[in-house]
């Protein structure tokens, strides 16, 4: 079937994260077609490890981009690229030949800690770090490899002191959107964006975005193990020909370099103009707009990063659990034994009728999402999720809107820090993510931050769309700066003044606890 030029063309747009692979297909102007979803396992292990098996990602993808393909939701012939962005800080150890030497270490996991305070820490410390490791780091990376140990550099001095015959045999350490890109296409290539928190990148001027020499010296590991950077809209190849027969693809589909999620969820947001914002919620949380600056704030744990788009920065930031925090209550606390709804998504649909049931301010409970420790607006690997303030009369309509609450509590905090370091308030944002799909959510969200909220259509498909535009811009189809006229809203929420009054006293009470409380975390759990 042929086309005329005028007819839209197509991405496939790969969105890879952490509980699944999610291929899409989408316009290059934003257009949201159809999508296929596999889960992919996570393997959590004792002190802190978090893993996951590459083949099991790729599978996942061959597996959901045929079925996505044989959809034939468009002609396969209007398809006219890939691009893939995948779970953001993950380390993907591979060989010569490109093949795993053992499963990735992803985001969650923390057991290069030791390791990074080892490198960090001196005689005179300012919050566990030299003061001239901080200089030196802060001036050129505008970040410091963070003491929790799950950024990507934390991953490799793991690897290199516990693992050291496959910190030999490694031939390249691969972000997750790295990785599968070489699947995609044979060829290893990073962006500036996807590599910044292995924090060896000079981002002083952030049109020359390089790696740093004396940076990696002094962290002992081998730069030529680092894949080499180009920009985000840059073409890195054609899609493989055995990849192309297995999905039902033509061969010669670009495949673009792209960037890892969270910056290319930015983009998807439709939040591309300096501080025009919008706040995330996944198995993760993030808060952040762009500004035309480089800066650190190292109390908040936040910082300026270079953003996919090139010669821009973006604010970096995330909260460790948000949607992650509905999945524990369904499958460790109300519903382990069910098999009908233990796992099954559906049950998200059943607690937003209990929610929208349920008083604001839950009677008075108070949920603290910290299930796996938090980085922003405070870097404490020790605290932990609580309920507090049950009581006999409390009942399970509390508890689940005291979580739908709680993770806004925590996004509020981080509200705060990032409008003191942009020194300007956000007057909307735009809300993306699974946790955008639900009304009741995007309402507690305006009236707990006190902010409208723009609920983006299709909002669990952003990172989806970002990638999209990402490829999109670099065909020449369309311009960053045209994005936000193409991208749809679904609904705005605007803050209810009768909960404003009550939700500024349980914020600050929210706050009373981690201040109260953090002590007794970390004597549990160092």
């Amino acid at each position: 079937m042929s086309t005329s030029k005028s007819q839209e063309k197509y991405i496939l747009a790969i969105d890879h994260g952490t509980s699944a692979m999610k291929p899409a297909i989408v316009s290059t102007h934003g257009k949201f077609i159809g999508w296929a979803c596999e889960n992919t396992p996570l393997h959590l292990q004792s002190g802190g490890g978090a893993e996951q098996n590459p083949d099991e990602w790729w599978n996942a993808f061959l597996k959901a981009a045929k079925n996505l393909i044989d959809q034939k939701l468009v002609p396969t012939e209007d398809i006219i690229a890939v691009c893939n962005t995948s779970q953001w800080s993950g380390t993907v150890a591979v060989d010569e030949n490109g093949l795993p030497l053992m499963n990735s270490v992803i985001w969650m996991d923390s057991r290069g800690a030791p390791y990074v305070k080892r490198k960090f820490r001196g005689i005179i410390n300012i919050q566990g770090y030299s003061i001239l490791n901080l200089l030196r780091w802060l001036r050129k990376t505008a970040g410091i490899p963070t003491k929790s140990g799950k950024d990507p550099i934390a991953h490799i001095l793991y690897i290199k002191h516990e693992l050291p015959d496959i910190y030999e045999q490694a031939r390249w350490f691969l972000e997750p959107t790295d990785y599968i890109n070489f699947k995609l296409s044979g060829e290893i290539a990073s962006s500036p964006s996807t590599m910044m928190l292995y924090w060896v990148s000079n981002t002083r001027n952030i049109n020359n975005v390089h790696y740093d020499d004396g940076l990696i010296k002094r962290l002992g590991i081998h730069k030529d193990k680092l894949p080499p950077m180009k920009q985000s809209i840059d073409v890195l190849g054609t899609l493989q020909k055995e990849v192309a027969n297995a999905i039902g693809l033509r061969e010669d589909l670009k495949v673009f370099v792209s960037t890892a999620d969270v910056p290319s969820a930015v983009i998807g947001s439709g939040a591309v103009q300096d501080y025009a914002g919008h706040v995330y919620i996944g198995t993760s949380s993030w808060l952040t707009c762009h500004v035309p600056y480089k800066k650190t704030d190292i109390n908040t744990n936040i910082a300026s990063l270079p953003s996919a788009i090139p010669g821009r920065y973006f604010i970096a930031n995330e909260q460790e659990t948000a949607g992650a925090c509905l999945n524990f209550l369904r499958d460790q606390v109300f519903y382990p034994d069910d098999e009908a709804k233990c796992g099954n998504q559906a049950v998200y649909q059943e607690f937003d009728h209990i929610v929208e049931k349920s008083a604001p301010g839950s009677h008075n409970i108070i949920f603290t999402p910290w299930l796996y420790g938090e980085r922003t607006p405070v870097e404490d690997h020790t605290v932990r999720g609580a309920f507090f303030n049950l009581s006999l009369d409390s009942e399970k309509g509390d508890m689940i809107r005291a979580v739908f609450e709680g993770v806004a509590y925590n996004s509020r905090w981080v509200l705060t820090a990032v409008e003191k370091f942009i020194k300007q308030p956000l007057s909307s944002l735009n809300m993306i993510g699974g946790g955008a799909q639900s009304d009741i959510w995007c309402q507690i969200y305006a009236d707990v931050l006190n902010r409208e909220i723009h609920q983006v259509s299709n909002p669990i498909q952003a990172n989806a769309r970002g990638a999209a535009f990402i490829a999109s811009v670099g065909l020449g189809h369309i311009t960053f700066d045209e994005i936000p006229n193409v991208i749809q809203i679904s609904k705005v929420f605007k803050p209810n003044p009768e909960n404003r009054e009550l939700y500024d006293t349980l914020f600050k009470e929210y706050l009373s606890i981690y201040k109260t409380n953090k002590d007794f975390y970390r004597r549990l759990n160092t």
